[in-house]
């Protein structure tokens, strides 16, 4: 069966105007939910389920002069999708592993920000994730690092080309929060490099990470990261702030909204209630919004299918981010009860990502599967 890597997709879309025509064969509901950006949607997934030769007509008229690549969720009904539009005589792959394939696609670039040293964000597109590696001096940090895993079971590391790229010895791993849409690869990836693993104690409930307080300087090189505890989004969400022009701040404060305040209360590790939460992060964003307005604002996530650098600075984000003109009983009002559809499968994440649950390894990518829903709208 011909296939094409996702990573070999995401160059040929990143790097190819010209590049292929990406024919997702998923319901279409599926499809509105979670999709690569730029594909097009025939809703052939039962015709192909139960006899292909149905799915012959609507997928007859498609351009001739183009290269398909089919996809479904796992890379398995679109390679029957392949088969026929082989036989109809089009030029057709199969993307591997499907849309869980094109959730681990990762780029990277640099960050431009005026510090004594380099700043790195990594972008995940499938699921709309930012991690961030900061080198000054020899020295690294990496802050919320994805885990995932290829066809072997073997952790890929994204992190470990950018440290590799700068002479870098990484010499922490920071999280923001205990994310709800994915696995966090910081533990992993702290151990592997023997060096600490820090977190806010209110979300490492059961883990052995290094705790992260309000106020704390951690130095990497030259530059010192001030963390500021921003409850709201989660107990233990904390924002960093990278010597004064950046401010990582997780899922508290995005470009053009907020963080939920609901998902660790209904995955049921948090003892506390929404409206409660909502108030929280109105006080938390306070604190970041007092920052200098030409810091750079790098969230842990982009609703979008991000191509790095994802940055505005201070002064943008709140010219453009309706959630922030709110008055403190708007904006419990508006995030309390304006409640969006969940991230797939986030009670289990939350529990991973806390320490009260252990996902085998091939679970991951399944566990995964889905959209970014992170934000409050």
């Amino acid at each position: 069966m011909q296939e094409i890597s996702p990573e070999e997709l995401g160059e040929q879309l990143q790097n190819d105007n010209d590049g292929p025509l990406v024919l997702d064969i998923r319901h279409q509901t599926d499809f509105e939910e979670w999709h690569i950006p730029g594909s097009r949607n025939v809703d052939v997934y039962d015709e192909l389920t139960d006899d292909p030769e149905q799915a012959i007509e609507p997928l007859s008229d498609l351009p001739s002069d183009e290269q398909i690549v089919t996809v479904c969720a796992a890379g398995v009904v679109s390679q029957t999708a392949t088969a026929v539009l082989r036989e109809l005589g089009y030029d057709a792959v199969t993307l591997t592993d499907g849309m869980n394939g094109w959730s681990r696609v990762h780029r990277h670039a640099n960050v431009p920000v005026d510090i004594d040293g380099i700043l790195v964000q990594v972008a995940r597109p499938g699921k709309g994730c930012l991690s961030h590696v900061l080198v000054s001096e020899g020295e690294a940090a990496v802050f919320d690092p994805s885990h995932y895993l290829d066809e072997y079971d073997t952790v890929l590391d994204e992190y470990d080309t950018v440290l590799d790229e700068y002479d870098a010895e990484l010499v922490g791993v920071f999280d923001t929060h205990a994310h709800a849409d994915h696995v966090s690869g910081a533990a992993d990836l702290a151990d592997r490099h023997d060096v600490p693993y820090y977190l806010h104690q209110r979300d490492a409930l059961s883990l052995d990470a290094t705790p992260l307080e309000d106020g704390t300087l951690v130095s990497v090189g030259s530059l010192d990261i001030e963390v500021i505890h921003t409850p709201g989004h989660s107990e233990g969400s904390v924002s960093f702030d990278v010597d004064g022009t950046a401010l990582l701040t997780g899922d508290t404060l995005f470009h053009d909204s907020v963080g939920r305040v609901e998902l660790g209360v209904e995955a049921g590790i948090e003892d506390a209630d929404v409206e409660g939460n909502a108030a929280t992060l109105y006080e938390s964003l306070q604190r970041l919004l007092d920052r200098p307005d030409d810091a750079v604002v790098l969230p842990a996530h982009d609703p979008g299918s991000p191509e790095p650098p994802v940055t505005a600075t201070l002064a943008e984000v709140k010219d453009r981010n309706n959630d922030l003109s709110r008055d403190r009983e708007a904006f419990v009002e508006e995030l309390a009860s304006d409640i969006p559809d969940h991230p797939p499968n986030f009670e289990r994440v939350k529990r991973t990502n806390v320490g009260q649950e252990s996902v085998p390894a091939n679970e991951l990518a399944e566990l995964e599967l889905g959209p970014n829903n992170c934000a409050a709208e």
